[in-house]
């Protein structure tokens, strides 16, 4: 092989290979995640990367996935009533609490968070606790994902099961049994509203011994919790 042909053979392999780790990145980026929450749709979820996470840290993870009907009621009335009362309404995103968010910061005040049950839900079963804007971005595509495949019962159970309930305690079970010593299915609704106050800050607010601001936050849940019934805010969970 003279010294011309072998210069264009080692163009076309390089090109091979550049290809090949296209569709490599490709599919682990987008194929791989539609893949599971197709999969996941079906059967619970066996754990997620901060569970792992905890668990190489020494903290430990306590997890049992539960079925919607193996949680109390009020648990998921008090959630959508404390972090998305637009979540059977919205695709996904809340541009309502988006845009106040944005406008409020524009007047000096601390930026807060607008994201949904659906929006945690994605980010809870793919991604890792930290702040950056790639992170935001692949929680943007997951949620989209996760609208399009999930109904929305699927999504709300999924969050109940994998949400960061503080101490190493994921999910309703787990958080029920570390609280309460109770099953999640017989939380009461003060209970609930008690776990559902407390999401915010999970590691430093106690739902067992609630200090004065998961006291107060937890009556004002408390009675919520009749007007999410009222006014049909978690109408797409009936069924």
């Amino acid at each position: 092989m003279d010294s011309r042909m072998a210069s264009r053979v080692r163009p076309r392999k390089s090109a091979g290979r550049i290809k090949r780790w296209i569709s490599i990145v490709f599919g682990i980026v987008f194929v791989m995640p539609a893949a599971l929450i197709v999969i996941f749709r079906f059967v619970p979820v066996p754990g997620t990367p901060q569970m792992i996470g905890s668990i190489l840290s020494g903290e430990g993870a306590n997890y049992a996935w539960r079925d919607f009907d193996e949680i109390a009621p009020s648990l998921s009335s008090a959630v959508i009533a404390a972090e998305d009362q637009r979540f059977c309404s919205h695709n996904g995103f809340d541009w309502v609490s988006i845009d106040k968010a944005v406008k409020e910061h524009e007047r000096g005040r601390r930026l807060r968070g607008a994201s949904t049950i659906s929006q945690q839900a994605a980010r809870s079963l793919f991604l890792v606790p930290v702040r950056s804007w790639i992170r935001k971005g692949a929680e943007a595509y997951l949620t989209v994902l996760m609208e399009a495949l999930w109904p929305k019962k699927r999504i709300l159970t999924a969050y109940l099961n994998l949400v960061d309930w503080g101490h190493g305690n994921y999910g309703a079970e787990a958080a029920s049994q570390a609280y309460f010593h109770i099953s999640a299915a017989h939380l009461s609704p003060t209970q609930s509203a008690r776990l559902a106050a407390i999401l915010p800050d999970p590691d430093d607010w106690n739902a067992k011994h609630p200090g004065p601001y998961v006291a107060r936050r937890t009556a004002i849940l408390r009675g919520r919790l009749a007007m999410v019934h009222r006014d049909g805010l978690d109408v797409c969970v009936k069924h």
